[in-house]
Order: structure tokens, then sequence, then C-alpha cells
């Protein structure tokens, strides 16, 4: 598996297996489909794609700021909610990218916010079950909501100003 929730196991009773195999499929279900969208874009879609990007000052910053740094910047723009993933999927396309890095780097930039996901879908299946929790589950579960949201949040504004940063000094 991709990755694993050992520690949460190590405490009892929660259901990890299930969330270890919703990350690992949603994981590599949403990089393939980037992956897709990144290689229609490359191809059949190009021109539709560069008609919808062209004169976009931030995909401008974001393409120079790629020619310069190459992946980390691909992993950045996962990382941090500025542009919407499915139109980044075939704007990064016309960029200069190599698929295998593409494909990396969106995979690790997608990681946190899946993990995040399935923890979230975890915690719903959770609070429908029939069978009542111990304090120290309960306290468990919110302990790692509370930090899964957190980690979100801090991640996504260290990418976002770590973007802002390089795709002004790229222009």
């Amino acid at each position: 598996m991709l990755f694993h929730t050992d520690a949460a196991q190590s405490v009892g009773k929660i259901p990890t297996k299930a969330a270890d195999l919703g990350v690992d499929l949603l994981s590599v279900a949403s990089t393939l489909g980037a992956t897709c969208a990144f290689l229609l874009g490359r191809s059949l879609a190009r021109d539709w794609v560069a008609t919808r990007i062209e004169g976009n000052a931030s995909f401008m910053a974001l393409d120079r700021a790629i020619a310069a740094e190459g992946w980390k910047i691909v992993l950045l723009t996962r990382l941090s909610p500025l542009f919407p993933f499915s139109l980044l999927n075939y704007a990064l396309s016309l960029m200069r990218v190599s698929l295998r890095h593409y494909v990396l780097a969106s995979w690790m930039g997608m990681l946190p916010g899946t993990v995040m996901y399935v923890y979230l879908g975890s915690l719903a299946r959770a609070g429908v079950e029939d069978r009542s929790r111990t304090a120290a589950e309960g306290t468990l579960y919110a302990v790692g909501l509370v930090a899964t949201i957190a980690v979100a949040v801090v991640v996504t504004r260290l990418a976002h100003r770590a973007l802002a940063n390089r795709t002004t000094t790229a222009s």
C-alpha cells in the first residue's frame, strides 16, 4: 500500500484497513485521471486548451516558473487551491514539464488532500455505525480530524506562499 495508518491501528478499533485502501485507490485514480487529461491536452485538445489559457497572467507566470523550476512548481500547484485542478491538468500539458515530472509531482501534491478526504469519509462512516464509542475513541477521532485539517491548511498556505514567490521571481 502507498500510505498506511499504522500509528492509528496501534491504538486499536479504528477502521484503518478500509481507509488505507481508500487512500491507495483514490490516489492512483486521481493521478491516472490527471495524467489522462495532461496527455489529452498535449495531443487532441491542444488548440482548445491554448485558447482557454491564452492571455491569462497567472498561467503565463506559472509557465515561466515551470521553465525555471519544473516539477517543484507542479508540486506546489497541486498543494495550493490557487488553480482549479481540471483546468490545471490541461494547462500544464502546454507547459515545459516532462510527463514523468508531472505524474510524480501531481501524485505527491494530491496525496495530502486525498488522505484528508478519505479520513473525513472514515469519520462519517464511523459516525453512522451502530455501536457506541469509548471516550478515548471519540477523542482520537476528534484529534485526528483537527490535525488533518490543520496540516491541510498549513501545507496549502505554505504552498501558496512559495508559489507566489516563484511566479513573481519568474516574471
